[in-house]
C-alpha cells in the first residue's frame, strides 16, 4: 500500500486538469451550450478536487501513523511497527563512530549552526532542568553546558536520553575529554515513546533529528508532554520541506544523488544514508507536525524555518 500511494502521490495534478479540458472542447465541438458546458466542468473539477484532498489526507495519514494493520514506514519501505525500532536500531549502531563526521560532511557544516541556534532560542536560565531525547553523542546537551558557563549558571542540568547505547557511549567519552560529568550532565538509555521518567519532571525537552526515526510520533510527543512540569517547553529540530519547489527539485537530487554516495565514501556504508534520506521524506510538513503537537496537547506551538526550511524548529508549551 506505501508504494501504491508513493507512486499515485507522483501523478501530477496537471493531468487531471487535461482531462477536464479535453472533455471541455468535446462538449463545446458537438455544440453544447457554453453556460451548460461551464457548470459541468466547474462540477467535474469540484469532483476531482474533492478526491484529490481525500487521497491527500489518506496518504498524510499513513505516512504519519502506519496503517491498520499494524505497519508503518522505514525511509520508503513497509514494515511492521515490530520491526522499525530494530531496524532504526540498526542503522544507528552501525553508523554510530561517523556520526558526527557525516553530520559535517553532508550538511556542510550548516548543522552545527542550526544546533547552535536551536539552543539560543531555548535560553537556558538557572532553573532549566532539560531532557534532551535522542541526544547520544552530546551534541545538543554539550552546547546546552556551554551557554550555561557562558551566562556564569551553575544549577541547570541535563539529562541525555537516547535509544541506542553505542551513540550513548560515544556521548559520555567526549563528555570525559571535555570534562563534563555530574551532577550537570547525566544519561539515561531509554525508549523515547515510553520513558522511565516521573510525571511533571522537566522544565524542557528537546529533541533534535531524532523524532522522525521514531515508529510512533503521537505517543513521543505525549511522553514529552507527560515529562515536563506546567510551563515547561518542547523544542523541536527536525528535518523539513522546503518553500520552494525549485529549491526542492535541487535539494532532492543532491539528498539522493550525493548523501548515500558520501556515506559510502567516509562511513564505508551507502545503506544507512539511503534510510536517511528516505526518512526526511517521509515527516510531515511544518504544519502536519504542528497539528500533532499541538494533538498531544502543547499550547502556543509554533515553528521557525531555517535554511528555507531544510530544517525547521518546532516549539511548544505545557500550560
Amino acid at each position: 500500500p506505501a508504494l501504491l500511494l508513493h507512486k499515485l502521490r507522483a501523478v501530477p495534478y496537471l493531468t487531471a486538469w487535461k482531462e477536464t479540458m479535453i472533455r471541455y472542447r468535446a462538449f463545446t465541438a458537438v455544440g453544447v451550450d457554453k453556460g451548460e458546458t461551464s457548470d459541468c466542468v466547474f462540477k467535474m473539477c469540484k469532483e476531482m478536487a474533492l478526491k484529490n484532498k481525500l487521497f491527500e489526507v489518506i496518504n498524510n495519514n499513513f505516512r504519519k501513523y502506519g496503517n491498520s494493520s499494524g505497519e508503518t514506514h522505514f525511509g520508503f519501505q513497509t514494515v511492521k511497527e515490530s520491526e522499525k525500532t530494530e531496524k532504526v536500531h540498526s542503522v544507528f549502531e552501525t553508523v554510530a563512530n561517523k556520526y558526527d563526521i557525516m553530520n559535517d560532511a553532508m550538511s556542510l557544516g550548516i548543522h552545527r549552526i542550526w544546533k547552535d541556534i536551536f539552543i539560543q532560542r531555548l535560553g537556558p536560565t538557572s532553573d532549566t532542568k532539560l531532557l534532551d531525547m535522542a541526544g547520544g553523542t552530546g551534541d545538543i546537551a554539550f552546547r546546552f553546558m556551554n551557554y550555561l558557563q557562558l551566562e556564569s549558571i551553575k544549577t541547570a542540568s541535563v539529562t541525555v536520553c537516547d535509544i541506542n547505547e553505542a551513540m550513548l557511549k560515544i556521548g559520555r567519552t567526549r563528555a570525559e575529554r571535555l570534562g563534563y560529568f555530574d551532577p550537570q550532565i547525566d544519561w539515561l538509555h531509554a525508549d523515547a515513546e515510553s520513558l522511565p521518567i516521573k510525571d511533571s519532571t522537566y522544565t524542557a525537552y528537546t529533541i533534535a533529528f531524532g523524532i522522525r526515526n521514531v515508529t510512533h510520533i503521537d505517543k513521543v510527543l505525549e511522553e514529552a508532554y507527560r515529562v515536563l512540569k506546567p510551563g515547561g517547553r518542547f523544542l523541536c529540530l527536525e528535518f523539513s520541506q522546503l518553500n520552494n519547489s525549485t529549491l526542492q527539485w535541487l535539494y532532492d537530487q543532491y539528498s539522493f544523488q550525493v548523501i548515500p554516495v558520501m556515506g559510502q565514501l567516509f562511513a564505508g556504508q551507502w545503506k544507512p544514508y539511503q534510510y536517511l534520506v528516505e526518512s526526511i521524506r517521509q515527516f510531515p510538513s511544518q504544519e502536519e507536525f504542528k497539528s500533532m503537537i499541538e494533538a498531544a496537547g502543547f499550547t502556543h506551538v509554533e515553528y521557525e524555518n531555517l535554511t528555507f526550511g531544510i530544517v525547521a524548529i518546532h516549539s511548544g508549551f505545557k500550560l
